[in-house]
């Protein structure tokens, strides 16, 4: 299945655009004589929209239908949002713009807009906070767009808040980073200030920034496209002028404004490569879990301090993965970690370690569709007594799930416990290991340990992101 920036990175490619068409059934937008008395029935309007994608579809990189002009039309309004969506060439994205932020619709409206009408990408209001963004984060091919400024002059009180300080959107950019990686997340950027678009890109210079409003100062542009493209000449998609759509000789003029952004683009790019040609030291690519590394900590999941750990062993850091639970989208990144790891693994069922690591065995137990038990911390004088909990036959494989390896107790006792039982346990999966020797020593105890993450590639991730000094990185490595 293609992603939603695959597909968008293809499109950009093919059409050497980086421009997007609004495609609203706005009666006061279409062309010729007096708008207030231009035709607003459905054909109008569509044949309108149809010869707007005729004209652009080979010039523009996406496609951004407002939910908002579709509905006010009423269920005449979405039978047109269906057409238009097959009016636009598949290999381009839709992006439908909801600006969406009600906690109790968001599952509902996720799969509706994602499943039902196949939209590649939202537009999100996020002051309802990650509760309400995690539904469509759930679509790992889908992309959502957190609005994180408007151009709107009313709510420069509320956004630039509070005066002399860090301003409320950039706040809200640095919160919206730790909700899920770039590949699923970008922002909508409505201002008509370039540094503004600048600071949202200094903050977040690996994300997707959607631009809009740009307009009003458009002699300005190679300076929005400087503040608002990434180091490589992308990671920038800028609205179409609304009022072009009305003009007949709309395609040329895409044309003419595509070739005023090539040159920009590519001296951005060619400035950063020979920057890095000649001034950069080599460096090794990025940890396929580098964004879940950063979300863990920025999650203060990683602490450091005087901490005495379950083993008795004194650490100058503290490593809380209690907190991931809370997080919806985090703990759904940190299942497709451990699942990375499990389908490569030959097993009848998963176990889970109490206490810590009950929640991840039973989101790997729904996500593999494989059934999961748990052995006891202790044996109750009640009851049924059972030193094993759920259904299994004696002789099944079973997949030990623990959430750090430290001295490897816990997972050898658990392990025990489980072959007491007449199962068998040969693969022990952790999300981290402390480097303390515990592999080897869970090998000639006849266990093969697998870890979705080190330590040390922990301290080495969050020093080369800056979010750690170098007395840091020296108290997580291991000695």
């Amino acid at each position: 299945m293609t992603g939603f920036f695959d597909k968008l990175n293809s499109a950009i490619a093919q059409n050497n655009s980086l421009l997007v068409v609004g495609i609203d059934p706005n009666p006061e937008m279409m062309p010729g004589g007096d708008r207030s008395r231009q035709p607003d029935s459905i054909e109008a309007l569509s044949d309108w929209l149809r010869t707007i994608i005729q004209q652009t579809a080979d010039q523009v990189c996406a496609y951004k239908p407002s939910l908002g002009f579709y509905q006010a039309l009423g269920a005449p309004g979405f039978e047109l949002l269906m057409e238009v969506r097959q009016e636009i060439p598949p290999h381009l994205p839709i992006i439908l713009d909801a600006k969406h932020s009600d906690l109790n619709t968001a599952s509902r409206l996720a799969k509706t807009i994602f499943q039902d009408w196949g939209v590649d990408a939202v537009t999100l209001s996020p002051l309802a906070g990650q509760d309400a963004i995690a539904p469509f984060l759930l679509y790992g091919d889908k992309a959502s767009f957190v609005v994180c400024r408007t151009s709107n002059p009313a709510a420069r009180v509320i956004q630039e808040y509070p005066p002399g300080q860090m301003p409320f959107y950039q706040h809200l950019v640095q919160e919206a980073r730790t909700w899920a990686p770039p590949e699923q997340l970008g922002f909508e950027v409505g201002t008509s200030r370039p540094d503004a678009l600048a600071q949202v890109r200094a903050i977040a210079p690996e994300r997707l920034l959607f631009a809009r409003s740009i307009w009003g100062d458009a002699q300005h542009l190679e300076q929005f496209l400087r503040a608002g493209l990434d180091t490589t000449g992308n990671g920038l998609l800028l609205p179409v002028p609304q009022d072009w759509l009305r003009e007949a000789n709309l395609g040329e003029r895409l044309q003419q404004l595509n070739r005023s952004i090539s040159p920009v683009r590519e001296d951005i790019n060619q400035t950063a490569a020979s920057c890095q040609l000649w001034t950069a030291p080599p460096s090794s690519p990025p940890h396929p879990h580098r964004d879940l590394i950063l979300q863990l900590f920025d999650l203060q999941c990683i602490l450091f301090g005087d901490y005495v750990q379950a083993s008795g062993a004194e650490f100058a850091y503290y490593i809380d993965l209690r907190k991931i639970i809370s997080n919806p989208q985090v703990f759904h990144q940190v299942l497709n970690a451990y699942a990375q790891i499990l389908d490569n693994l030959v097993f009848d069922r998963i176990a889970g370690i109490p206490y810590g690591s009950l929640p991840t065995a039973t989101g790997l137990s729904l996500r593999l569709h494989h059934p999961m038990i748990f052995p006891r911390k202790e044996v109750k004088a009640h009851g049924t007594r059972r030193l094993i909990e759920g259904q299994f036959n004696s002789g099944e494989t079973v997949v030990v799930v623990d959430d750090i390896l430290i001295s490897g107790t816990s997972a050898i006792e658990g392990a025990e416990k489980l072959e007491s039982a007449g199962l068998k346990v040969n693969d022990i999966v952790v999300l981290i290991d402390h480097e303390k020797g515990v592999k080897t020593r869970l090998k000639q105890e006849g266990y093969q340990a697998h870890s979705v993450l080190t330590v040390s590639e922990i301290a080495q991730t969050l020093y080369d992101a800056g979010r750690i000094d170098g007395s840091q990185r020296d108290l997580l490595l291991p000695h």
